[in-house]
């Protein structure tokens, strides 16, 4: 999988992700669902589990950073 691929893709934390620390979210890909490791997209940012967030960045093998997805 590339890094484009994976970047806009819609997940949902369940893990809280926020300022020094590692969460967790699941995401739809490749026709299931695989859980990722994430952090903030904002350094401040603290996103509870539960929330959408869309992923703004990838880094193989299975970390991404994401943001709230608009609206959540």
């Amino acid at each position: 999988m590339d890094d484009s691929s994976m970047v806009g893709l819609i997940g949902r934390v369940t893990g809280t992700v926020g300022p020094g620390m590692v969460g967790e979210v699941i995401v739809r890909i490749r026709g299931g669902a695989e859980h990722f490791l994430a952090h903030p997209a904002s350094a401040k940012e603290r996103i509870e589990p539960g929330t959408v967030v869309t992923v703004i960045e990838y880094l193989p093998p299975r970390t991404v950073y994401v943001a709230r997805a608009y609206g959540s």
